[in-house]
C-alpha cells in the first residue's frame, strides 16, 4: 500500500505546480473538473490486489462496469502458445481495464504494450511493457529495450495485448466519425518479427461529443479528459467481441508493415458491422406472410415417382435418387416442391409471404427432384430452363430471369444454348451435409450428358436477408470488380439496380478496396461480420468452383429483397477435373467431344 500512494498516477505536470496560489486557484479546481480529483480518491480506496487482473476486476466493480463478451467474445484466443491481440482504442482507458482483466482470466502469462504512463500503478507493472511505440521514427532507440521484450515474450510462447493506434480514438473530421487514428505501421514491424498469430478484438462505443470537441482543439485536451471520460463509464458496460485467429501465413502475404497493419485495423472494425447482425431477419413487405400449406400425401408422392418412365431417372446414391420431370408428370410432388421452397426459404430470410412458391414457369419448366426411396419423401429441387425451347415458344417473357433482368436478344445468340437454373433448395434437416446438394448437380450433370448442346448454365445466386447489408455489399462489389463479363454484360440490365458501394465504418474505402479484390479475401471478412459466423453463400461458391462470371445484380422486392447475383458457366471454360465430377469421365469426354464437333460444324460454315 505504501507504494501506491508514493507516486500518484494522476498528478500533471502543472507549470508552477509548486506555487501555492497556483495549486490553491488554478490546479485544484482544474483538477476537479477533470475529474482527477475522484479518480485519485476512488484509487486510495481500492484495496490490495496479488495481481493485475485483480486489479483490474477491483477497478471494474468499484466503477461499477461491466465487462460483456459478444460473440465468441475471447473465446478464440489460444490458450497456449504465442498469440497477439489488437484492438481499437474507443475510451482511453476503461477498455484496457477491461481488456486486462478479461484476456488475463484466460491467458496469465498475457503482458500489454502500453504507455509509460501506465507505470504510474504499481499494480500493473507485472503486466505491463511500457513503451511509447508509437511515436514512430521519433520513438528512436529509446524504445528498442521494451520492444525487444515485447518480441521475446511472444516467441517463448507468451500472449501480448496492443491497442495499435496508440490514442484514444477521436473525431475524424474528413469521414465524419469518431474512429481511432490511423495504425502504427511499427506495430506491423513488431508482429512481422514475432511471426505469430493475431486476434482482433473490437469495442464498441465512444467518448461523449464534449470529449470530440475539445479533441479538435489540440490533442493534449485529450489527455486531460481521460479522467473525466473514465468517470462517465460508471454504472455502464464494455462490450468484448473477437474475432478469428489470423494467422501469420496470411499476414505474411501483405506486402509490407503498412499494408499488414492496415489489414488488422480493417478484420478488427468489420466485427462492429456485427452489431447490426440481429435484425437480418426475414421481413416481407406488407401483409404479414401466410401459413404455408400442409404436407402433402406421402403416398400421392410416392404414387406419382413410381409412375414416371425409369429413363428419367438421371442417377441413384443409395436410396436417394435424382429424377428429371415435366410439371404435369407431378401435380402432387409440384405442389410439395412448392411447399418446401418456402419453408426452407423462409429459414433463411427469403420467400415469397404465400402459402406455397410456385409461379407460372413452373408450368413449362423442367423440374429435377431428389428423392429419398426409403423415407418416401422430397428432400430438395432444382428447376430447369431450357433456354432455346422456351425462347421460340415464348419469347423472352418465357424466361424466369427475365422478371429480374432486362435481356437484349443478342445475348441469346452469343451464348447460344443455355439453361437457366433457379429455385434451388434443400430442406433444412438435410443441409447439414454436402451430398444432397452434390447429388442434384450431378443429376444437371447427367442431363448436360443427355442433352450435349447446352454447354452454357445461367441463373440467380441469391445472397439474402440473412446476411448483413455490408456482407452483401462486399460481396457484391467484389463479384463486379473480379468476375466481369463486359461484352455481355452490357446485353443485361437490373430492373432494380443494387449499388454495392460498402462503407466500413473506422476504415477508409481505399482501405477496403484494398483487401477485397477476391472472393477468396472476402470470405473470412464475411465470416467476421455475420454474427451466425456465416460464410460465402454455398450455391455462390458452387457457381465460382465452375468458374461462373458475373453479369449483374438485382434486387428482387417480391421476394423479401433478396439480393440476385445472375451468374453465367461456360462449361467448355470449366476445370477438366471440376467437370468430371458432375459430368463422370466418360460423360464429360463425350460432352467435350460434342462441343468440338460442333466448334468445327461452325467453323466450316463461316468459311
Amino acid at each position: 500500500m505504501k507504494d501506491k500512494i508514493e507516486k500518484d498516477p494522476f498528478a500533471v505536470p502543472w507549470p508552477l505546480a509548486n506555487s501555492r496560489i497556483f495549486r490553491t486557484l488554478v490546479a485544484n479546481p482544474l483538477g476537479m473538473l477533470l475529474g482527477l480529483r475522484q479518480c485519485r480518491k476512488i484509487y486510495r480506496q481500492l484495496p490490495e490486489s496479488e495481481s493485475p487482473e485483480d486489479f483490474c476486476r477491483t477497478v471494474l466493480q468499484r466503477l461499477d462496469v461491466a465487462c460483456v463478451p459478444e460473440g465468441h467474445g475471447l473465446d478464440r484466443v489460444p490458450r497456449q502458445g504465442p498469440a497477439i491481440v489488437v484492438a481499437n482504442h474507443p475510451f482511453g482507458a476503461i477498455e484496457g481495464v477491461a481488456m486486462i482483466e478479461a484476456l488475463r482470466r484466460i491467458r496469465p502469462d498475457a503482458k500489454v504494450l502500453a504507455n509509460t504512463l501506465l507505470e504510474g500503478f504499481p499494480q500493473l507493472r507485472e503486466a505491463l511493457i511500457g513503451v511509447d511505440i508509437f511515436s514512430g521514427a521519433q520513438g528512436g532507440g529509446v524504445n528498442i529495450g521494451p520492444v525487444r521484450q515485447a518480441i521475446r515474450h511472444v516467441r517463448e510462447g507468451g500472449a501480448l495485448l496492443i491497442f495499435p493506434a496508440g490514442e484514444v480514438s477521436h473525431l475524424q473530421l474528413r469521414r465524419r466519425e469518431v474512429a481511432d487514428p490511423p495504425w502504427q505501421t511499427s506495430v506491423g514491424a513488431l508482429i512481422r518479427h514475432c511471426r505469430a498469430p493475431v486476434i482482433p478484438v473490437y469495442i464498441p462505443g465512444r467518448n461523449s461529443m464534449l470529449f470530440q470537441l475539445v479533441g479538435l482543439m489540440h490533442p493534449r485536451l485529450r489527455t486531460l479528459l481521460l479522467g473525466r471520460a473514465l468517470l462517465a463509464h460508471r454504472g455502464g458496460a464494455v462490450r468484448l467481441r473477437g474475432g478469428r485467429p489470423i494467422p501469420w501465413a496470411r499476414l505474411a502475404e501483405c506486402t509490407d508493415d503498412r499494408e499488414r497493419i492496415d489489414y488488422l485495423r480493417l478484420r478488427t472494425y468489420l466485427l462492429g458491422a456485427a452489431e447490426s447482425g440481429d435484425e437480418n431477419t426475414a421481413s416481407f413487405l406488407g401483409d404479414e406472410p401466410a401459413a404455408v400449406i400442409a404436407a402433402q400425401a406421402t403416398e400421392l408422392l410416392a404414387r406419382e415417382v413410381a409412375r414416371l418412365p425409369s429413363g428419367q431417372m438421371l442417377l441413384q446414391s443409395g436410396p436417394l435418387q435424382v429424377w428429371q420431370a415435366e410439371a404435369g408428370q407431378i401435380p402432387y410432388l409440384l405442389l410439395e416442391i412448392g411447399r418446401l421452397r418456402e419453408v426452407t426459404f423462409r429459414a433463411v430470410g427469403e420467400g415469397t409471404g404465400r402459402s406455397f412458391d410456385l409461379d407460372r414457369f413452373d408450368q413449362e419448366y423442367l423440374h429435377l427432384f431428389l428423392w429419398h426411396s426409403e423415407r418416401q419423401e422430397l428432400v430438395g429441387a432444382y428447376r430447369v430452363g431450357c433456354c432455346d425451347r422456351l425462347l421460340e415458344r415464348f419469347g423472352r417473357q418465357g424466361l424466369y430471369t427475365h422478371t429480374l433482368f432486362k435481356y437484349r436478344r443478342r445475348l441469346f445468340d452469343a451464348i447460344g444454348p443455355a439453361l437457366e437454373l433457379g429455385r434451388s433448395f434443400v430442406r433444412p434437416e438435410y443441409q447439414k451435409s454436402y451430398s444432397p446438394l452434390l447429388l442434384l448437380w450431378k443429376g444437371i450433370g447427367r442431363f448436360v450428358v443427355e442433352n450435349p448442346r447446352y454447354r452454357v448454365l445461367f441463373g440467380p445466386v441469391s445472397i439474402t436477408r440473412d446476411y448483413s447489408e455490408l456482407s452483401r455489399r462486399l460481396i457484391a462489389g467484389t463479384l463486379h470488380a473480379e468476375l466481369p463479363l463486359p461484352q455481355l454484360s452490357r446485353l443485361v440490365k437490373p430492373r432494380v439496380p443494387f449499388h454495392a458501394k460498402a462503407r466500413i465504418r473506422g476504415c477508409s474505402g481505399k482501405l477496403a478496396r484494398t483487401f477485397c479484390g477476391s472472393m477468396d479475401q472476402v470470405a473470412p471478412l464475411v465470416a467476421d461480420i455475420e454474427v451466425q459466423q456465416k460464410g460465402i453463400p454455398v450455391l455462390l461458391r458452387h457457381y465460382l468452383n465452375l468458374g461462373g462470371k458475373l453479369l449483374t445484380f438485382n434486387l428482387d422486392p417480391q421476394f423479401s429483397d433478396v439480393l440476385d447475383g445472375l451468374i453465367l458457366v461456360d462449361l467448355m471454360q470449366t476445370d477438366r477435373k471440376t467437370i468430371q465430377r458432375y459430368l463422370g469421365r466418360e460423360g464429360a469426354e463425350a460432352f467435350f467431344t460434342y462441343q468440338r464437333l460442333l466448334n468445327g460444324q461452325r467453323e466450316a460454315l463461316c468459311a
